[in-house]
């Protein structure tokens, strides 16, 4: 028998909720198992905006692209499915440093604690119902497959689907239709900036052949 997950509406701030899973963070490893089992299955919402905190400013921490984002699509696709979340090994228990990670986590939550208090119910129509959380859901998994994108040397390859992730994720679970719709707007920028780039790789690659 299949399990649902089910979501919990909370009057806190996700700022507020994401510090204190940051200051539960010991040790001087942590693994995508251990936020999981940190945050619970009504958390998922809340560590999908964990795990984009990160690539809000550039990082250069080995492993965290790779293991964060096929977490936040896994997850993504948990949530489109109404089904608790499935992680292979390798991803789950993948080390990475806790003194590295926690300076960049510390500097998202800062960040987010600055736009957290325009965040408010609205806009229900994004964020209600079975048709719009598997909607979301699937956005949620096209900004994580995104941010794993081997452009890692690439100004922002990470930063606009690590935002977009960061607003859907808050805006559902604040109920904040406005943001998710931010977050939708974001996932089309970083797919126009992904294919600027290409055409651009494109471009100089075939000028190279002709002067070649």
């Amino acid at each position: 028998m299949t399990t649902g997950i089910g979501f919990r509406d909370t009057d806190r701030k996700t700022s507020e909720l994401l510090e204190d899973i940051l200051h539960s963070i010991k040790g001087e490893h942590i693994t995508l198992r251990d936020l999981l089992a940190m945050m619970g299955e009504s958390g998922l919402l809340l560590l999908c905006a964990f795990l984009s905190l990160p690539f809000l400013f550039p990082v250069s921490i080995p492993g965290v692209s790779t293991v964060f984002g096929a977490g936040i699509v896994l997850i993504s696709a948990a949530i489109t499915l109404n089904r608790l979340p499935w992680l292979p090994r390798k991803v789950a228990d993948r080390r990475l440093e806790s003194g590295k990670l926690r300076p960049v986590l510390e500097r998202g939550v800062t960040f987010l604690r600055r736009i957290d208090r325009f965040f408010k119910p609205r806009y229900s129509g994004l964020t209600n119902g079975a048709a719009m959380n598997r909607l979301n859901g699937l956005v949620l998994m096209g900004a994580g497959l995104l941010l794993m994108a081997p452009l890692g040397l690439i100004p922002f390859s990470n930063t606009l689907p690590g935002v977009a992730i960061l607003l859907m994720a808050a805006g559902i679970s604040q109920r904040d239709g406005l943001v998710v719709l931010g977050g939708y707007v974001m996932v089309v920028l970083t797919i126009v900036y992904f294919c600027a780039i290409a055409l651009l790789a494109y471009s100089a690659g075939r000028s190279f052949n002709l002067f070649g």
